[in-house]
């Protein structure tokens, strides 16, 4: 895999969330849960570095934080979108493939924990059915 620098992760971090604000549906979604900004890029930057470069700085679990913002099934295909093309802006082909790969991956994830049943329509639900 090409190198990744520390520097094209701090830009990955705040080219996607530039994105995410500035979206109809993300953009709220994140002014009501995230208060210090930067605080948060360097939480996020600290996660994709760990996976990019396995320098092992975030500590922690990625969905806890994510349980209480409200989140919906449409936030998660805007996400992997913005993510997807940010990723491709900004770094190397093969690194922003395995971005992608784990970004979908743990999308995959967050989506069975916060909507875990099969509603009567066949969608994902938060809740148990009758």
């Amino acid at each position: 895999m090409t190198q990744v620098t520390e520097a094209q992760i701090d830009q990955l971090v705040r080219d996607f969330y530039t994105k995410a604000r500035a979206d109809d549906r993300l953009g709220p979604l994140f002014a009501r849960t995230v208060t210090d900004w930067d605080e948060h890029f360097k939480i996020v930057a600290d996660f994709w570095s760990n996976i990019l470069l396995g320098t092992a700085r975030y500590k922690g679990s990625p969905f806890p934080p994510h349980m209480q913002m409200g989140i919906e099934l449409d936030h998660f295909d805007r996400w992997l979108a913005l993510f997807r093309q940010t990723a491709a802006e900004v770094l190397p082909a093969d690194a922003a493939s395995m971005a992608v790969s784990r970004a979908e991956h743990m999308t995959k994830s967050f989506r069975m924990g916060l909507f875990p049943w099969i509603g009567p329509n066949g969608e994902p639900s938060r809740h148990k059915p009758a």
